[in-house]
């Protein structure tokens, strides 16, 4: 039990509030599309767990795979694995019953989702080695998690509709936005280590630039999404709030001073996971 809680603190367990509304939104904006109801208590469930496995599957591989490059970082150092507070075999245990809740999930939930899990798996193992070639990694990572809706949508409703790449889009360049935030950090340690970002390869000025960029397409995504389904004013006043807490994030990160960045990384992206899908929820059932 002791390890268990070593392996959840170093994951970080509580960040799955990032992606999981994100996948309950994809659940009940499909549900809503396809069906006119809501996922079943069965659905919510398995959607959960499945969430639970893959977030946990790929940030367990994350740090093993990492492991050589956080011991060598002052700020990453301390983590489980370069401590010496977790093995490596520990930790592929983890990743493995991890994964297998993943499967189990999905085919509780429907044969689209067992078909679309090798896309799945790929990415979640895949994006913790691009930046070692390409400062692209912030959109490989933001793909990755905007899995998440795709899968709530897929496993809520055992279809795909453009919509639901809608939300995928808002979801990809949200999260890699953020991630661009959260590697300024880094950006003198990746440059000296030959690691791949943009903070390491653009600078942090221009970094921060494009990480508001991709804020606005995050938040276009969602708004154009308004008007594509049957979502209306409240569901819009939730991505106006969203915005004002993407703007807020930015405001308080700036170049020469990068001593909020945690508090832009963790409080405000959950806070903005959870009012899209409050307010979604708000504008069905009103």
């Amino acid at each position: 039990m002791k390890k268990l809680k070593i392996i959840l603190e170093m994951i970080k367990f509580e960040h799955t509030v990032f992606a999981l509304p994100f996948a309950f939104l994809g659940a009940v904006l499909g549900n809503l599309m396809v069906e006119g109801s809501w996922p079943t208590i069965s659905e919510w469930i398995w959607i959960t767990l499945a969430m639970v496995g893959a977030r946990s599957a790929a940030m367990t591989l994350n740090r093993v795979i990492d492991s050589n490059i956080d011991k060598k970082n002052p700020r990453t150092a301390d983590r489980a694995i370069p401590a010496g507070l977790i093995t490596t075999s520990q930790s592929i245990l983890f990743i493995t019953a991890s994964f297998l809740l993943l499967f189990i999930s999905a085919y509780q939930l429907n044969m689209l989702s067992v078909y679309l899990l090798p896309i799945a798996v790929f990415f979640l193992t895949f994006y913790s080695y691009t930046k070692r070639f390409t400062w692209l990694c912030h959109i490989f990572l933001g793909v990755t998690i905007a899995i998440a809706p795709l899968g709530g949508w897929v496993g809520a409703t055992g279809t795909l509709h453009s919509e639901a790449f809608l939300l995928f889009l808002a979801v990809a360049f949200w999260i890699a936005g953020f991630d661009i935030i959260y590697a300024t950090q880094d950006a003198d340690y990746d440059q000296q280590a030959g690691l791949y970002s943009i903070p390491s390869r653009f600078g942090v000025k221009k970094a921060l630039y494009l990480a508001r960029c991709f804020h606005v397409i995050s938040f276009i995504s969602l708004l154009t999404l308004h008007f594509l389904s049957p979502l209306s004013v409240v569901y819009l006043a939730g991505v106006l709030l969203a915005g004002i807490i993407m703007a807020y994030e930015h405001s308080i990160v700036k170049p020469d001073d990068l001593s909020k960045v945690k508090v832009a990384f963790f409080p405000m992206n959950g806070i903005v996971s959870m009012v899209m899908l409050l307010f979604t929820i708000g504008d069905i059932l009103l």
